[in-house]
């Protein structure tokens, strides 16, 4: 009697706060077409009265159109990033206007306005009156469950949330200032902090390959030079992600059984996926791209109080960019356009269209999820690893665990979180800014070369928006296919890509097409990390060889200022770490002089000899220099906060485990062991399925995708399993 009493009393209140919700959300519409109706000249409303019976219908007409919209129409709605909705708002209240008297909406261009300050009127009535949306994400979450289909267990199930580069040391500053105000709680009562340490790519790429497929061998960094396939390889670039998949995958990742993937790099083997980039060029079902959109286009709402929040955040932005340059804050780097907008799409739109995903994953009873917040770890690209704007994401997304924690409370299975991040970052000023010009120009400089044009990659968060404008289009409902035959002019390798990136995507397949022509001398960079790369040699050059190739180069770069050392190959003397001021023999561990890898902790030889094994690394491996007083590390890229080598923060992420989950004594290094725990505590869960070790952990597979137009490659070949 006292459980049903409980029951009772718990459905009372969730039907009393919809109630409330509903009512705000009435009056907050009333309002604004009370105010806006003197202020717009196409729209009029002579009452407060008719303003309430136009709210009212208003709200009655969405109820009853939205869901036949929603089912006809989701692709377009994704696709357009929620504009559909804005229109179909629009039209709503325009229609509205003609059943009320006393009141007039001139046209659809005066209803989307209205739709837009509706919006922002209920978002704030909301927020002021200390409410919260958590009923909303609820209801469109159980619906989308059941159309997800529910599996309800007594094995617990494990929710994988990961805080794209975000560093130990800086969430534990985070959690003494009230930063973090539920991971705060949580590491209080229920789980437990550990730090462990990334291999030498201390990227998304390599990280996600080791934490979910265990194995990132032949990653040497975000961008390489593929010697095989003769080209430059893009991890957050989906062609370029499917194919580390394939190569790292053994079917039995980490989500391989009923697992789901939500805004990732690499899959897990998940059978569902979203905005995952590996996974963003594959056929999806037909329906399959409706049911995981769902649960955030399901509501009208959803999208308008996004954007709402997205519009704030491009102000933010902008706010904060003009007082560093203001206030001459060092070290800083251009926030100019379009960077605002991708920013508001990472730290807005992106999340919460995952944060309603992964609710309806937790009512279905997934088994187990992963998803990547990358809010924190763009903002802090351009911002700084601890600016105030910066740790404020953090803060937004720390309200989204507690929203998170609350559904997982309801689900159909006791669920176990894990907060983690894949890599740190490590601030300074950029190398271009120290030495005034960029490794690239200081490569060719240095080999007497022409100087090259300078190419952009675009960030991970702007990939991110091609992925969603990609998958949206994925699967065989005439819809779909409609999108695609429209957005075909506007894709290079099978994913939509638009702007500067997509021309040069399609200039340089017709380059290929055309005639190869492979450069002598290719420079990337990864954050703090750079790779030079002599492609037109079919192996990797000897420090000998590029002696006498390029006399001034290897010791013009290891004494430059900002360069900390060199990784190269000698033919007489194995792998060395040359320094300005000392070498150390990898092979041997002896040391010459200074040893330039003092600086990067006790594993740092152990992280080069594995990468110097690598069948892509580079002819000469470059570090940013770490000056351990400053903490300061400079990029190689434009970014204040950068990752991908070793020196400071960037190297040593964390991981928020339950407490009763044994850790081991010994820190734990790189990201393919931090995946067989991983795999160990699962288990002792009762997720037997994932018993079996991960073959291939440490070793690569050349394996080609199977036949598909937008994968084909000139030239593929395919190989077996080889040890790296």
């Amino acid at each position: 009697m006292p459980a049903a009493r409980a029951d009772f009393r718990s459905n009372l209140r969730t039907v009393s706060r919809r109630f409330v919700r509903i009512i705000v959300g009435w009056l907050a519409t009333s309002l604004t077409l009370g105010v806006l109706g003197s202020v717009l000249p196409g729209v009029h409303v002579d009452s407060w009265s008719a303003a309430l019976l136009g709210g009212a219908v208003i709200g009655l007409l969405n109820w009853l159109i939205w869901p036949v919209f929603i089912q006809l129409m989701l692709p377009v709605t994704a696709l357009s990033l929620g504009t559909a909705t804005l229109v179909i708002n629009g039209a709503v209240i325009w229609l509205s206007s003609h059943l009320v008297g006393d009141m007039e909406v001139a046209g659809l261009f005066d209803g989307v306005l209205l739709a837009l300050a509706m919006a922002a009127v209920n978002t704030a009535l909301i927020g002021l009156l200390s409410m919260d949306d958590d009923e909303v994400y609820l209801h469109h979450a159980r619906i989308a469950a059941r159309r997800f289909g529910v599996t309800a267990s007594e094995i617990p199930g494990v929710l994988f949330l990961e805080i794209d580069g975000l560093a130990h040391d800086v969430l534990v500053r985070a959690l003494r200032s009230g930063n973090a105000p539920t991971l705060r709680k949580w590491l209080g009562t229920s789980h437990q902090l550990v730090r462990w340490e990334t291999d030498w790519s201390s990227q998304t790429g390599a990280c996600q390959a080791g934490l979910l497929h265990g194995s990132n061998a032949n990653i040497p960094a975000f961008r390489w030079w593929d010697r095989s396939r003769g080209r430059v390889v893009i991890t957050n670039h989906p062609k370029d992600a499917h194919l580390i998949e394939l190569e790292h995958s053994n079917s039995r990742g980490l989500l391989a059984f009923d697992g789901a993937s939500r805004c990732n790099i690499l899959s897990g083997d998940a059978p569902r996926c979203l905005l995952t980039m590996s996974m963003v060029l594959g056929d999806a079902p037909h329906g399959a791209v409706g049911r995981e959109y769902f649960a955030f286009f399901a509501s009208p709402y959803n999208f308008t109080r996004t954007l709402m929040l997205a519009l704030k955040d491009v102000l933010v932005e902008m706010w904060y960019a003009r007082q560093q340059r203001r206030n001459h804050v060092r070290p800083r780097v251009d926030r100019g356009f379009p960077y605002p907008l991708i920013r508001a799409y990472a730290t807005a739109v992106q999340r919460d269209i995952q944060v309603q995903v992964l609710i309806a994953d937790l009512l279905a009873g997934r088994p187990v999820m992963y998803t990547t917040f990358l809010g924190y770890d763009e903002v802090a690209h351009h911002s700084g690893t601890e600016r105030r704007d910066t740790i404020a994401v953090l803060a937004g997304i720390d309200r989204q665990f507690a929203r998170i924690a609350a559904a997982a409370r309801l689900a159909p299975r006791p669920y176990r979180i894990v907060v983690l991040s894949d890599h740190g970052q490590s601030q300074g000023t950029t190398f271009k800014q120290l030495t005034g010009t960029g490794l690239d120009e200081l490569v060719h400089d240095l080999c007497d070369k022409p100087r090259p044009p300078s190419v952009n990659h675009g960030s991970e968060a702007l990939w991110s928006i091609y992925a969603l404008l990609t998958e949206v289009t994925a699967g065989s409902s005439p819809v779909a296919r409609a999108l695609r035959a429209l957005t075909r002019r506007h894709r290079a390798d099978g994913a939509i890509v638009l702007g500067k990136e997509r021309r040069d995507s399609v200039d340089e397949h017709r380059r290929t097409r055309k005639k190869p022509v492979v450069p002598e001398i290719i420079v990337l960079a990864s954050g703090c990390l750079g790779l030079v790369y002599f492609p037109r040699n079919q192996a990797r050059l000897t420090l000998e060889e590029i002696y006498a190739l390029y006399p001034k180069l290897v010791s013009g770069l290891k004494d430059q200022r900002g360069i900390g050392f060199l990784l190269v190959r000698s033919r007489t003397q194995g792998a060395l770490a040359l320094g300005a001021k000392g070498t150390h023999f990898l092979d041997s561990g002896r040391v010459e002089g200074d040893d330039p890898l003092a600086p990067y902790g006790p594993n740092a030889a152990r992280h080069l000899r594995r990468t110097d094994s690598f069948e892509d690394v580079a002819d000469i491996m470059v570090n940013a220099a770490y000056d351990p007083a400053s903490d300061e590390v400079p990029a190689f890229e434009e970014l204040v906060g950068s990752h991908g080598g070793m020196g400071g923060s960037q190297a040593f992420p964390f991981a928020m485990l339950p407490n009763d989950w044994t850790v081991p004594a010994e820190p734990i290094v790189g990201a393919e062991n931090m995946h067989r725990w991983f795999r160990r505590w699962l288990v002792e869960l009762g997720h037997q399925q994932l018993a079996t070790p991960n073959e291939g952990a440490g070793m690569t597979r050349r394996l080609e995708p199977q036949p598909a137009p937008v994968l084909a490659e000139a030239g593929a070949r395919a190989q077996g399993p080889k040890s790296i």
